[in-house]
């Protein structure tokens, strides 16, 4: 299962700095609408804040502490600055996971989520389904940015 989720989310974090120096633009990665209040930058901001918290914290141990807000009121990073970001994360998140042992992972999770204690494979599971939906999101935002059919 380890050697799973390594190699999944390693692909989501190629994706998403794929994603990410796709946009035309610094600007575009930010733009918003009526219709969608989302920018693709706020969407990645989201993403780490998330990853950095449960995998690079939770079960890493590498000091993090979330301002959820900001990553959605944040604005204006560069695409280099917001790849440099990924990076980082992305070496927290995989060492994070390559570290559990792999009969670890029916144990809890180490930090409570929900309402009840869920287990390792199925909180790291959840993460990465997570991951993929705003992963689609971000692209989908870049997509209409890039026809124009984003309204401003």
């Amino acid at each position: 299962m380890k050697e799973v989720l390594v190699e999944l989310f390693g692909r989501e974090f190629t994706k998403l700095e794929t994603e990410i120096s796709s946009y035309l633009s610094d600007e575009d990665l930010w733009g918003v609408s009526q219709k969608i209040s989302n920018s693709g930058g706020n969407l990645c901001l989201h993403l780490l804040g998330n990853l950095n918290t449960f995998i690079g914290n939770g079960l890493g141990g590498y000091e993090y502490i979330r301002d959820r807000e900001k990553e959605f009121s944040t604005k204006g990073l560069s695409k280099n600055s917001l790849i440099a970001l990924i990076s980082e994360t992305k070496i927290k998140v995989l060492l994070s996971i390559e570290k559990i042992e792999e009969h670890k992972m029916s144990d809890d999770f180490p930090v409570l989520i929900w309402e009840k204690p869920r287990s390792v494979a199925f909180t790291l599971t959840h993460l990465i389904s997570h991951f993929n939906y705003h992963l689609g999101q971000i692209n989908y935002h870049r997509r209409l940015k890039d026809s124009k059919n984003l309204d401003e």
